[in-house]
């Protein structure tokens, strides 16, 4: 079993990318299975075959110890990792060729609390790796887009699992794709379109930062991907075999 874990920002796509790789994985012959570990979602587009709520319940965390719900949501991300053996036992049981986890919307409740770094080094799995997603609607102006690098580092460094940047909504931001694929591999470009967008204090920081940090390995071969229409699955799905398959792709 080989287990893609599913990160990024809020609202940036992580239910739904999840949901394409499993349609993607099932289409192709592989045994893909869902575990949510986002124990405040209510809706998702996916069945999940691991739900973390059914371990966890923000709404009796509630109401027992007289919290509100972001101080649920901490407590109950928290509670998670106690959950571990149950999950895995719940994991074993489905047994997949590949256990797609979808994080918490809050990112900072999986990456920089311990339960989330505790579940990713715990979890009993061949191979792991984490696809981090860049929200495209946010990283069309070049000082998100050297924001979310950054958050981006940070979840490797914090995570410490082989790692795959993905942009998001390329069907709503159409040619922009292309601007942004060439910030990710020419710090040229990136440094000119900072320098047009930014001056003063914020300018010298933001050179300062690219000078400073090698961005283009944190966001090397950047995939642009529509979770609309399934545009760049077919890249993803390959980047993701390297890392976990040693490049045998799934069949046809």
């Amino acid at each position: 079993m080989k287990t893609i874990f599913i990160s990024g920002t809020a609202g940036s796509g992580k239910s739904l990318l999840t949901s394409k790789l499993l349609e993607y994985y099932t289409s192709n012959g592989a045994f893909a299975a869902a575990l949510n570990l986002d124990p405040g979602v209510e809706n998702l587009p996916y069945e999940c075959d691991v739900d973390v709520r059914d371990f966890v319940d923000v709404v009796s965390i509630m109401k027992q110890y007289d919290l509100g719900p972001n101080g649920a949501l901490i407590m109950a991300n928290d509670l998670i990792a106690s959950k571990c053996n149950d999950l895995q036992t719940e994991i074993g049981g489905v047994n997949p060729d590949y256990l797609i986890v979808d994080t918490p919307g809050q990112i900072e409740l999986f990456a920089y609390r311990s339960s989330g770094k505790f579940l990713v080094d715990n979890l009993a799995t061949e191979e792991k790796t984490n696809i981090f997603l860049f929200d495209g609607a946010l990283v069309t102006e070049p000082l998100n887009f050297i924001s979310i690098a950054l958050l981006a580092a940070s979840i490797r460094l914090r995570l410490n699992l082989p790692a795959l940047s993905v942009m998001t909504k390329t069907d709503l931001i159409g040619d922009r794709t292309k601007d942004i694929q060439e910030w990710s591999s020419n710090h040229a470009a990136l440094e000119a379109a900072v320098s047009g967008a930014a001056d003063g204090d914020t300018y010298s920081l933001t050179m300062a930062i690219l000078r400073g940090l090698d961005y283009t390995e944190m966001v090397q071969g950047l995939i642009p991907v529509s979770n609309v229409t399934g545009e760049g699955l077919v890249s993803l799905e390959a980047a993701l075999s390297r890392i976990l398959n040693l490049g045998e792709e799934v069949e046809d």
